[in-house]
C-alpha cells in the first residue's frame, strides 16, 4: 500500500470533492506521463491512481449510488485514460479548494 496514513483514517475525514481532487492529480499524472511515453511514471501514477479511487469507494460514508458512479468512474477511467475526464475531477479539486478558504 503506497499511501498507508491515508488509509489509516486521514482518507476518510476528507470530503468527496477533496478525495476526487486527490484521485485527479495522479489521473493528470497518468495522462502526461502518457504523453511522454514514460512507461515507469505511468505505471506508478496508475498504483497510486487505482489506490486512492478504490479508497473512496471504500469509504463508509458514500451510500450505494455513489459508490456504483465510483465503481462505473474506475471502469470508464481505465479503458483508454481519456483526456477529457481530467475535467471532471479538475471540478472537485475547485469545489474542495473554494470550501477550504471559505473555512478559513
Amino acid at each position: 500500500m503506497l499511501h498507508k496514513d491515508l488509509a489509516d483514517g486521514r482518507w476518510f475525514t476528507m470530503t468527496i470533492a477533496e478525495q476526487l481532487g486527490n484521485v485527479g492529480s495522479e489521473y493528470s499524472r497518468i495522462i502526461s506521463s502518457r504523453k511522454r511515453k514514460d512507461n515507469d511514471r505511468f505505471n506508478s501514477a496508475l498504483e497510486r491512481y487505482l489506490e486512492l479511487l478504490d479508497l473512496t469507494i471504500s469509504d463508509p460514508r458514500w451510500d450505494f449510488y455513489r459508490k456504483r458512479e465510483l465503481l462505473r468512474l474506475r471502469e470508464h477511467s481505465c479503458e483508454d485514460f481519456p483526456e477529457d475526464l481530467q475535467k471532471y475531477f479538475d471540478r472537485f479539486a475547485l469545489l474542495a479548494r473554494k470550501h477550504k478558504n471559505i473555512d478559513r
